[in-house]
């Protein structure tokens, strides 16, 4: 036990104990320093000491860890797990998409799939279809089932449990949920819930979008991928077996629920996978954000519990950010699609599921800064430091030998960025985290970057 002068006093691991000593600041606030050692492993992955740790007047429910002088702010600060005797709902983050009367909110936090009210109070009409696949049915269709239900006994609770990978995004699979929505003789006050990552949310979403011309639908996605892109701002649909993601929609959701908890069992491989579309947050937009993700990838990849948290809401609020801009893609959200027109044309071309799309996207970056170099748009320290982190990932920064100059230029042919036959492109142009979307680059560049990277 360590104490201080003012009333209040906080108990420490063993571990934070022996390798730590406490200053006190005020009444509601004591500084953590490491002195002569680093930080315990439970810390030092994510956070560089001194820390600030908060308390109040009943106790150390919850542990505030910030670093002191940081520029971010509070309420963007990780915050470590509660004591797991602490049974109050925990108060999700929020983060708003702004589309006037198609506002909708961004739910972020962990435990939220026991917050029932959370969910009903985006549920339209008295009856709903959970949307989800073969394995997060085992791990999650009963959860949403009650978070739905729960002290609400007017609704009714349908669900459709899908094939699990990319290579069932398709018209077949679509039809799938047509059909239980048609058979369950559901209206157009339902509402469809898709709970799984970005397959499901694409395809769920396409299906409300199509359904009876338009029914409501919410987003649980359960993948970092999903969490951090996929399921925000309405971009919606199949594949096509000459192009991936040619049949869809935009479409909005009611609202977007991350419950962070569900990552507890993401395969290692899924996780690595959405770590791509968070590197490229930082590249094109957000260059201090990229310097957090250098710092603390290990963190990330290690799943510690805040430095998730961080990232998925600094995220989501760059994501919102460009949606907000551009809903349908008419400029700036285009930039999202950084490594996009590199990378489907890799799933396309190795066959859907046989690359995750966040490591096509990966691969695809580094081809696309790449390009950006031979450009002269940007000097090799951003190259480097753009290979280092993905490494850092577990992503590739190459695409299959498979795949040659040929297959990627088919496919990128038919790429939905392409206008009056001119294949236009994100690419990195100025200091990090500056790009630009466009189709006036030098063919020599492209043709050279495709050399490099794929068989002739």
């Amino acid at each position: 036990m360590a104490s201080s002068a003012n009333p209040f006093s906080l108990s420490l691991s063993s571990e934070l104990a022996s390798n730590s000593s406490l200053h006190c600041a005020n009444s509601s606030e004591v500084f953590l320093r490491f002195p002569n050692s680093p930080a315990p492993p439970s810390l030092r992955s994510s956070f560089v000491s001194p820390i600030k740790i908060e308390l109040n007047r009943v106790g150390v429910s919850a542990l505030k860890v910030s670093r002191i002088g940081s520029r971010i702010s509070a309420s963007s600060t990780p915050v470590m797990d509660q004591s797991p005797s602490q049974t109050s709902p925990r108060v999700p983050t929020v983060v708003e998409v702004d589309l006037g009367n198609r506002s909708y909110p961004i739910y972020i936090g962990s435990g939220l799939l026991q917050q029932p009210e959370l969910l009903q109070r985006h549920v339209h009409g008295k009856r709903a279809l959970v949307v989800t696949n073969t394995t997060i049915a085992a791990l999650y269709l009963d959860k949403v089932v009650d978070a739905l239900t729960r002290g609400n006994p007017n609704i009714s609770v349908e669900s459709v449990i899908l094939p699990d990978g990319e290579k069932y995004k398709n018209m077949d699979t679509l039809m799938k949920v047509f059909d239980k929505a048609i058979e369950s003789r559901l209206d157009r006050r339902c509402t469809f819930v898709a709970v799984g990552g970005g397959v499901i949310g694409d395809m769920c979403g396409f299906a409300a979008a199509a359904f009876l011309r338009g029914v409501n639908f919410i987003q649980i996605p359960t993948t970092v991928m999903a969490q951090v892109d996929s399921s925000v701002g309405g971009k919606t649909g199949i594949n096509h077996p000459l192009g991936k993601n040619l049949i869809g929609a935009f479409y909005q959701p009611q609202c977007v629920l991350i419950d962070t908890d569900t990552l507890n069992t993401l395969p290692e491989r899924e996780l690595a996978s959405g770590f791509a579309e968070v590197i490229k947050y930082g590249l094109i937009r957000d260059a201090e954000f990229f310097e957090w993700q250098e710092k603390n990838m290990q963190a990330l990849m290690a799943r510690d519990p805040g430095a998730l948290a961080y990232a998925i809401k600094r995220s989501c609020e760059n994501k919102a950010e460009v949606v907000s801009l551009d809903e349908k893609e008419s400029g700036l959200r285009a930039t999202l699609n950084l490594g996009h027109t590199f990378g489907h044309a890799i799933e396309t071309g190795v066959g859907y599921g046989q690359w995750l799309h966040g490591e096509a996207v990966a691969a695809g970056m580094v081809m696309a800064v790449d390009m950006s170099y031979r450009l002269g748009w940007i000097d090799d320290s951003i190259v480097k430091r753009v290979h280092n982190i993905i490494k850092q990932a577990k992503l590739p920064i190459t695409p299959p030998e498979s795949m040659t100059v040929e297959m990627f230029k088919s496919v990128m042919a038919v790429d939905k960025k392409v206008a009056d036959g001119l294949l236009r492109l994100i690419l990195l142009k100025g200091p990090l985290g500056n790009c630009v979307f466009t189709g006036d680059y030098d063919r020599k560049a492209l043709d050279d970057t495709l050399r490099a990277f794929a068989k002739s």
